[in-house]
């Protein structure tokens, strides 16, 4: 089992009422679809907010980023950076802002 710690944007800190990073539970080789799955389970307030309900797969405007590089366009069952595997590094989950 392995502990991941995940960034949240403040508007999704006050939904599933944190203060400070997520830290979740992931069995088996952490994924970024194993530890979505993971954070969803144990903040259900989250379901729907940073993946799409119905298909799993990210919202237009959530991206993932971690050690620098940005996940968003990786597979969901593509491993994680080993920095965020180790627990040196944490996922960040970003809201894009779009305008003109």
């Amino acid at each position: 089992m392995t502990v991941v710690r995940v960034a949240l944007p403040s508007h999704l800190r006050n939904l599933a009422k944190l203060t400070g990073e997520a830290q979740v539970e992931v069995v088996g080789e952490p994924t970024l679809g194993a530890v979505l799955e993971a954070l969803e389970a144990s903040h259900p307030a989250l379901l729907g907010t940073i993946r799409d309900r119905e298909t799993g797969q990210r919202r237009a405007f959530m991206r993932f980023f971690a050690c620098g590089r940005d996940l968003s366009l990786e597979s969901l069952d593509a491993p994680l950076p080993g920095e965020v595997a180790a627990g040196s590094e944490a996922l960040r989950i970003v809201g894009a802002i779009a305008g003109g």
